[in-house]
């Protein structure tokens, strides 16, 4: 009653309700476009353009999407130089793309959120050729310069350094200015030089930078100053040349002692590998030939291990390991001691049936992982604490092999203390001197030579561990070492621990230093040679064995 009562609304009311409904919608229309992940139309554009035009026409796109300085560009230039960078036919759009059932699924390059699919003619790569990607490659490490991450920032100054951008000298000052952590700012002045050296600036700035590259004294800068060694300009040439010699005596100095790294970590190998061999190849006189089947049943160990910690305690990978020694050992030991008491003991003193026997033996462990596991290789993961690498100087370490080589010689002064200091070691030192004395003084040498195996073979299952973070596990492992585990037992002295870790490193020390020569396999070749060379003049090795078993 009331409401009918009231007048109708005046026109200009009206009116005035219908331009604010109207100043409403428009404006939650701005409000969702402007909420496009804030993009930029000039940004949206020139990813756009990359599309469009010759190969010249895209480097100089490219340079002017990277003077936008924009972040929000970095996918679109990744997948255009990894050739995932398509453009839609229809309506001349730019996508990632990535593969789908029956065409592709595309990804908006800015926003990075899915766009539906399209098939396979309905869309075209652009492509790229190798002066492109290397302007990417410039364009990805200008953009990520001011990246949060200082390892973002490091790489992408080795970007620029690689690509020698000559337009990036004022993107890397700016770079410099604010940069506070030391390693980044020596790639980026690095990376400043190598884009002078590229660029037209005075002769001065350039002879600054060749100083600079020559205090690197890498291979890249080493590159880079070997281009402006050849140059016309007289000046620069021989500063750079005499720049170059004092890198290349530098270079020489450090390949030495990258070659005596990579020879120390594979003696260290060859050391895990060998020392089990060292003790019952010297208690015992068996040449055996499964020894390096017990390597491979240590890294198979560590592979069920692991897989047990990821069923059961999931996220602590890290354990695994640890726990996998101790395992390996057991289940090693058990088959060595098994192998001893089964075949071995039965052919005491008949080397030539052992030797036949214990070769299939290997065949049959190697056959029964085969069918249990299958013939592909298995992947161990490696711990946090041994991923990774670090710079010294030129060297490029990685924590893997440094811990390996630590591993190594923490048994080998565990094997040596245990072989001094205990009953067990006095009683092996014993039968290994002279068998027959040790048995008169009561001495149970069958038990002894059953212990003794199963050390040996447990040792060697140690050694499978430490093996499976740096090699592939599979039935066939063992046969890669085995080998080189009775080149450096016989190198060093049979039975002898000192004569295995001398005879260990220095294979693995010669080894890497021919392989720059030779290669890896004729440099085997040459060390074998060496070998049989040597035993002519020295049959017991770098230590012969004391006692009155040798004269035996």
């Amino acid at each position: 009653m009331i409401r009918a009562c009231l007048p109708p609304p005046a026109p200009a009311i009206l009116a005035l309700r219908a331009l604010l409904l109207l100043a409403l919608v428009l404006g939650a229309s701005l409000a969702g476009n402007q909420a496009r992940a804030g993009e930029s139309p000039d940004l949206r554009a020139a990813i756009a353009a990359l599309a469009k035009g010759s190969f010249a026409e895209t480097e100089k796109r490219i340079a002017a999407l990277t003077a936008l300085g924009d972040a929000r560009a970095v996918p679109a230039l990744e997948a255009l130089a990894g050739g995932d960078l398509y453009r839609r036919k229809a309506d001349g759009a730019v996508f990632i793309v990535s593969g789908a059932s029956g065409g592709y699924r595309l990804t908006d390059p800015l926003t990075l959120q899915d766009a539906g699919t399209a098939g396979r003619r309905e869309v075209k790569k652009i492509r790229v050729n190798n002066r492109l990607r290397r302007a990417i490659r410039a364009a990805l490490g200008a953009l990520t310069l001011s990246a949060s991450d200082p390892a973002r920032r490091l790489a992408a100054a080795e970007a620029i350094l690689k690509a020698r951008d000559k337009e990036a000298v004022e993107t890397l000052d700016r770079a410099l200015a604010r940069e506070t952590v030391a390693e980044v700012a020596a790639a980026l002045q690095a990376a400043r030089a190598a884009a002078v050296l590229a660029s037209d600036r005075s002769a001065e700035e350039k002879s600054a930078a060749i100083n600079v590259l020559a205090a690197r004294g890498d291979r890249e800068a080493m590159a880079i100053v070997a281009s402006i060694a050849a140059t016309e300009d007289q000046a620069l040439a021989g500063q750079a040349t005499a720049a170059l010699a004092r890198m290349e005596r530098s270079q020489a100095l450090w390949d030495v002692a990258r070659n005596i790294w990579y020879g120390l970590s594979l003696g260290s190998v060859l050391l895990l590998a060998a020392i089990g061999l060292a003790i019952t190849f010297g208690v015992m006189g068996v040449i055996n030939m499964a020894h390096g089947e017990m390597v491979m049943l240590g890294a198979y160990t560590a592979f069920m291990v692991q897989g047990l910690f990821g069923a059961l305690v999931p996220g602590q990978i890290d354990y695994a390991l640890v726990v996998a020694l101790p395992a390996a050992f057991l289940v090693t030991g058990l088959v060595g001691i098994a192998i001893e008491r089964g075949v071995i003991r039965f052919l005491h003193a008949r080397p030539l049936e052992t030797l036949l026997a214990t070769w299939g033996v290997s065949l049959i462990l190697q056959q029964g992982v085969r069918t249990l596991f299958g013939p592909t290789n298995r992947e161990v993961g490696t711990p946090s604490f041994m991923s990774g690498a670090f710079e010294l100087g030129q060297l490029t370490i990685t924590y893997n092999r440094l811990w390996i080589l630590v591993f190594s010689l923490a048994l080998f002064a565990a094997l040596i203390a245990a072989m001094k200091k205990t009953r067990f070691g006095l009683t092996i030192r014993a039968v290994t001197q002279n068998r027959r004395m040790a048995a008169s003084m009561g001495i149970r040498t069958p038990l002894v030579d059953a212990l003794t195996f199963g050390l040996g073979s447990g040792i060697a299952g140690i050694a499978g561990v430490a093996l499976s973070q740096i090699d592939n596990v599979s039935p066939n492992l063992g046969q890669s070492y085995i080998i080189d585990s009775f080149m450096v037992v016989v190198f060093g002295g049979v039975g002898n621990l000192w004569g295995t870790l001398l005879g260990a490193m220095s294979l693995g020390i010669a080894n890497k230093f021919l392989e720059p020569f030779a290669g890896a396999v004729l440099a085997k070749i040459l060390v074998l040679v060496f070998l049989i060379l040597f035993i002519q003049k020295r049959p017991r090795g770098l230590f012969a064995l004391k006692g009155r078993a040798v004269e035996a």
